[in-house]
């Protein structure tokens, strides 16, 4: 297989993950931080985190590529990620042995790329710590992960960091129209608005999603991409809904609901997810929504710890009917 078919044949994700930072999509003032830094030949130790599929990654890889050559890359740079073990054994074999080995080539310091940081263990961050103080004039470390407290504050103190925030609408739409063109992909409006609701700021996700549903159904809509990902309909969400509010006949209410969940595979636990996004923008009087939302949150636990689906359905289509037996009290109150 020739270098063109490889490239052809790889994930979007990978396809396009931008190459140098001026093709990174988001996070200006940090791109424009990191560029300060390399220009004045001042890297410091960097930890970047936040939530996954915002760049922490193809940021210091951009990094990388525009501080060495190809041919340089191999030798000055280790990425370790958390298919790695890294363990204290690696932190004083192998990352030891990078950091205090110089190499021929002038480009500067080394740089060492630990991805998913927080699955380290104490111990091998333990060690850590003076290898970094240790090897300053020869290596620079870059640590990245998703939650900043499970790294331990002496790491912390000796880097510079950077939080990278889920990324907005306004700064996923262009790069997902530019490459939805590039592959061809026929994507409608809706179909871009429930890959963003979907992704909640996670480019990476958006690109896989996008990926999936193009390969599995060739247009891009909104049914397609929630069914793809197993994901409640809208409508599907709308009439269940409906039934929970208007439907007087408990069994009835029960019967639909059962009826869908089994034609559409949908867990309760999803429909519950949506319902409680819909009900906070209904107009429902304080009291009546919060016991509803506290009713939701116990069948949710519930549902959590094994429960089974019917018992927990009954229980939401109680709660509703709670509910509305407190908006009649309420309005007749009044």
């Amino acid at each position: 297989m020739t270098l063109g078919e490889i490239h052809k044949n790889l994930p979007w994700v990978e396809k396009y993950r931008p190459s140098k930072l001026e093709d990174l999509v988001s996070h200006d003032d940090i791109i424009n931080t990191i560029n300060q830094f390399m220009k004045t030949n001042q890297l410091p130790h960097l930890l970047f985190y936040g939530p996954p599929g915002t760049g922490k990654t193809s940021t210091i890889l951009a990094c990388a590529r525009q501080m060495y050559t190809p041919q340089q890359f191999n030798s000055m740079v280790l990425e370790l990620n958390a298919s790695d073990d890294r363990g204290i054994g690696i932190v004083r074999g192998q990352i030891l042995n990078f950091a205090s080995t110089r190499t021929i080539f002038k480009a500067g310091p080394k740089l060492i790329i630990l991805d998913e940081a927080d699955a380290m263990t104490n111990d091998a961050q333990n060690a850590l710590r003076r290898i970094i103080e240790k090897y300053t004039d020869n290596v620079r470390f870059c640590i990245i992960c998703n939650y900043l407290g499970k790294i331990i504050p002496a790491l912390q103190s000796r880097c510079t960091r950077f939080r990278f925030a889920p990324l907005n609408k306004n700064q996923i739409v262009p790069r997902l129209k530019e490459i939805a063109a590039a592959e061809g992909v026929k994507m409608s409006e809706d179909g871009m608005t429930a890959l963003l609701t979907l992704s909640g700021g996670d480019m990476r996700k958006v690109l896989n999603t996008l990926q999936s549903t193009w390969l599995a159904y060739r247009d891009v809509t909104e049914d397609n991409v929630y069914t793809c990902v197993g994901h409640p309909l809208r409508s599907d969400i709308n009439n269940i809904l409906s039934w929970l509010l208007n439907e007087n006949d408990f069994a009835m209410c029960f019967k639909n609901i059962q009826e869908v969940k089994i034609a559409k595979g949908l867990a309760l636990g999803d429909i519950l997810t949506e319902i409680h996004t819909i009900i906070q923008r209904m107009k429902l009087p304080p009291d009546v929504l919060v016991s509803l939302l506290i009713k939701m949150a116990d069948a949710e636990a519930r549902l959590a710890s094994g429960c089974s689906e019917k018992i927990e359905l009954a229980a939401l289509i109680a709660a509703f009917q709670i509910a509305r037996d407190m908006v009649k009290v309420d309005t007749t109150a009044s």
